[in-house]
């Protein structure tokens, strides 16, 4: 079978997966209205394109937090990567290295930041969630930071987990013969089978609920790499993480897994970007799947997006680099075809609820 876009890599996915797992990385909360919004909204965001402008030279490279990166597209935390395949994170980092961008590795990875950075060279960031157990975080994030990783991701959106009742169905656990092995040693590292979710009950035990904002600057006593506050959907959020020291922002819903009957984070993107004043730069995750959605993202003032690869059923680097590929090659045409290498520039019409986004040269 040939794959021609992103999308048709689900099919085989649940094919391919136990039951379990598939859900675990396919499902949203509760009704799942966001998981489906988060697709849905994109959908609704047109173009206006312009023509005869000379787009025999286009050039996608970007700049993150002073790295330079091939394209505006970066790989996003994803957990547990070895339930879909034995090579797991190992393989995403290869994959992001020779794609010339950035990987996000998960706290909850089951390959610790040592083993991801042995892979080789690459711009690596790390997402971080707060334990209880401050000594944990401080020991996690040095670690971190020593083995090269260039940022870190704070995820704000989850205090205790969502109901997933996918995974409540399953009684989701992690297999036996996984661990989260960044956690490996401290006892931190298994997760217990439950009458529910065994990582609800996970989270219940052992993630910080009384995180707030003085948490943020409290970070930044204890590291030098630069924080993106991950799961901002409004503009006063926007603002105090401006004024927290924040250096960026991922407009996130957390793929729709958190709360449910939130925006999609395509809706609630430029509020955000508005709000910070161009102070911080903005990135995006959530429901990008064709180089069009990133585009749009693009129009409407993201520095770059995110795309959670895991879902697909091949996590190794060969199936990975042709992925990037998928998404790269129609963001490269539509570059050309709505000469994205100036200026982008939108307009809402009262008419419909959408964003029609516009590219113009400067001539």
């Amino acid at each position: 079978m040939e794959i021609t876009n992103v999308t048709e890599y689900e099919a085989i996915a649940k094919e391919k997966l136990p039951k379990m797992v598939y859900d675990y990385y396919a499902s949203g909360a509760e009704d799942q209205w966001t998981l489906k919004e988060n697709r849905n909204a994109f959908a609704r965001i047109l173009f206006r394109p312009r023509i005869l402008i000379d787009v025999s030279k286009i050039d996608m490279t970007t700049t993150v937090l002073g790295f330079k990166i091939s394209m505006p597209i970066m790989v996003a935390p994803t957990a547990m990567q070895k339930m879909a395949h034995p090579e797991g994170e190992y393989a995403t980092a290869r994959a992001a290295s020779a794609a010339g961008t950035i990987m996000t590795l998960s706290s909850w990875a089951t390959s610790s930041v040592e083993e991801v950075a042995s892979t080789g060279p690459g711009i690596r960031f790390f997402q971080l969630y707060v334990y209880k157990n401050r000594k944990v975080v401080e020991q996690l994030v040095r670690r971190a930071e020593k083995a090269g990783f260039k940022a870190i991701a704070l995820t704000v959106d989850t205090p205790r987990l969502g109901r997933r009742e996918s995974d409540i169905k399953n009684r989701f656990t992690l297999p036996p013969n996984l661990t989260l092995k960044n956690f490996e040693g401290l006892d931190l590292g298994k997760m217990d089978e439950a009458n529910d979710s065994g990582l609800a009950s996970y989270v219940a035990g052992q993630i910080d609920r009384t995180l707030s904002w003085k948490d943020v600057q409290w970070l930044q006593t204890i590291t030098k790499m630069p924080i993106l506050v991950k799961g901002v959907l409004t503009g006063e959020d926007a603002r105090i993480a401006v004024q927290a020291g924040a250096a960026g922002i991922i407009v996130s819903n957390h793929g729709a897994r958190q709360l449910d009957y939130v925006p999609a984070t395509i809706s609630a993107l430029e509020e955000v970007v508005k709000a910070t004043q161009g102070r911080i730069p903005v990135f995006l995750d959530g429901g990008v799947r064709r180089g069009t959605d990133v585009f749009k993202a693009l129009a409407l003032g993201a520095s770059g997006i995110f795309v959670s690869i895991i879902l697909f059923p091949f996590t190794r680097y060969s199936c990975l680099k042709s992925l990037i590929v998928l998404i790269t090659c129609p963001l490269n045409f539509r570059l050309e075809d709505q000469w994205y290498s100036h200026w982008l520039l939108k307009e809402r019409l009262e008419s419909e609820r959408c964003f029609k986004c516009y590219a113009m040269s400067l001539s």
